[in-house]
């Protein structure tokens, strides 16, 4: 939001500009700006990250302070495979 009090749709995402079109339409401009903002703050301390990436991350770390697992610079990509999970070389 900008210091003027106005949204700058420009920053905004698809679905983000498509709530704050749908409420201006509903309940009036100036209202559906205040209410949009304060969906918007509310989103954004929500957003943390991938709780997925998070799990693997926390799976991961105790073997990597012990020394027994090294992921070099670069990294590396996993998928599904069938009962198995598929661990590559991400190619650069």
């Amino acid at each position: 939001m900008e210091e003027s009090g106005r949204i700058d749709e420009g920053a905004l995402t698809k679905g983000q500009l498509r709530k704050l079109k749908a409420l201006r339409k509903s309940v009036g401009a100036e209202i559906g700006e205040r209410a949009f903002a304060q969906w918007l703050n509310s989103q954004k301390e929500e957003a943390t990250g991938d709780p997925n990436a998070d799990a693997i991350a926390d799976a991961l770390w105790s073997m990597v302070e012990r020394g027994q697992v090294s992921i070099p610079r670069g990294g590396y990509a996993l998928r599904r495979g069938r009962r198995r999970i598929i661990v590559e070389p991400l190619s650069g």
